[in-house]
């Protein structure tokens, strides 16, 4: 019988955590035209599930300076989490720029979830400071446990310097509590 370590177990783990999420993250289409035709719908499609759920939203969205709308893969791993994923961002003068988001983290988890993060952006200055800066640091916790249509997803509202944050859990399970290091980018493919 052979035996394993529980570390050589663990780097297992985290290598197919990886590579289902390189997986999961992935903006799909086979070229970039197709790529961005994929990421606008994807977009056009988080807004409307944010105003079924959150109405209020769509006068913020339309009084913003700009929005950015990100799909994100995450998987959480006992004391390691992970995501990536892929966005828009556009101003209020219909400027886009795709973008991409990495992301890991250090804290009690377990699950994999698919997420909608919706930025509303109140000022020129926020927006054009993330779409060219891009980082994120902070605490996170939250509880998910959505599959196709059963379940429930709890998703919240924040606002801090400039933007209001909405994000929406489509699907999967997941409970945690990590400090994450994200940083969003400008995704040289498609831009």
């Amino acid at each position: 019988m052979i035996q394993i370590s529980s570390v050589s177990r663990r780097l297992f783990t985290g290598i197919l955590a990886l590579g289902i999420l390189a997986g999961c993250a992935t903006t799909q289409g086979n070229n970039p035209g197709e790529k961005r035709q994929a990421v606008q719908t994807m977009r056009d499609n988080a807004l409307v599930s944010l105003y079924k759920t959150k109405p209020e939203a769509k006068a913020k969205v339309d009084a913003a300076y700009g929005t950015a709308v990100f799909s994100t893969a995450n998987v959480n791993l006992l004391i390691a989490s992970f995501s990536g994923g892929y966005g828009i961002a556009k101003d209020r003068n219909g400027k886009q720029t795709y973008m991409r988001m990495a992301e890991a983290g250090i804290g009690l988890g377990a699950g994999v979830k698919d997420v909608r993060t919706i930025f509303i952006f109140h000022s020129q200055s926020a927006f054009e400071q993330f779409v060219n800066s891009g980082w994120e640091l902070g605490a996170h916790a939250d509880a998910a446990a959505k599959a196709g249509d059963k379940g429930a997803a709890v998703g919240g509202e924040v606002a801090v310097a400039g933007m209001t944050i909405y994000q929406i859990t489509e699907a999967g399970l997941a409970l945690q509590a990590t400090i994450k290091g994200t940083k969003f980018y400008k995704d040289d493919e498609l831009n």
